[in-house]
């Protein structure tokens, strides 16, 4: 596993931890800084980090505190409260 993997696994888990505190700010500044890691090392970020996060805005998903999430047919649908909406199928 390269060091910039590593990293990215680890913002990941502190970007988790600052939004489950309510620090949205400095999930943001972690969400941030782990897509800057992922596009200079050409790496492809992580299914799961990619899915709690918003491309807009960089903010980790809450479900229920900001952001909503529905199921339609065969998919998923997440809406940010910046109100971008991430589809993927049901895993």
């Amino acid at each position: 596993m390269s060091i910039a993997r590593e990293r990215i696994d680890r913002l990941q888990t502190l970007a988790a931890s600052a939004a489950a505190d309510g620090d949205d700010d400095l999930a943001r500044e972690y969400v941030s800084l782990a897509r800057r890691i992922a596009e200079r090392n050409r790496l492809r970020f992580p299914r799961e980090f990619e899915r709690s996060t918003c491309d807009r805005c960089d903010r980790y998903h809450r479900p229920g505190r900001n952001a909503r999430v529905r199921l339609r047919d065969g998919h998923v649908v997440v809406t940010c409260d910046c109100g971008t909406q991430h589809r993927y199928p049901y895993d």
